[in-house]
């Protein structure tokens, strides 16, 4: 399952995924991992939570940001929830590529394969109007 948290900036995403990510800490079966671009909020995530820093653009298009979630995946294999926070900053302008939300119509595709396939939940935090997401992203918007 994948999952979109999207809104503009202020509107309180990051804090929202943060309690998201602790609360799933007692509820997990496996364990549990946030991605960030910088270390603001290094010590807000429950410390058994594992806290994976990107540099902000580091990942050029979407087809980067799987292979380093298989670079994540293939460390631990008891992996059931990833939080990505800031997903439009760790891939850059993953958002404001022509045609509008191809990108990341591609990232959620390849990302709901990986799920089904090793079981691990997803859930995204994107910089962007919810009105100018992709209408396939509607049923992902929590």
């Amino acid at each position: 399952m994948v999952k979109i948290l999207a809104g503009l900036k202020g509107e309180g995403k990051t804090r929202k995924l943060i309690d998201m990510a602790n609360a799933s800490v007692k509820t997990a079966d496996g364990h549990i991992v946030f991605i960030d671009d910088d270390r603001r909020h290094i010590h807000d995530v429950h410390r058994d939570i594992r806290f994976v820093e990107t540099e902000k653009g580091l990942l050029a298009n979407y087809r980067e940001f799987v292979g380093f979630i298989f670079g994540i995946l293939s460390q631990n294999n008891d992996i059931t929830h990833i939080y990505v926070d800031a997903l439009s900053n760790i891939i850059c302008n993953i958002c404001d590529k022509e045609p509008k939300g191809e990108e990341l119509l591609k990232l959620y595709n390849r990302l709901s394969e990986i799920s089904a396939k090793e079981y691990v939940e997803f859930t995204l935090s994107l910089h962007s109007d919810v009105g100018v997401l992709p209408a396939e992203l509607k049923d992902a918007l929590i």
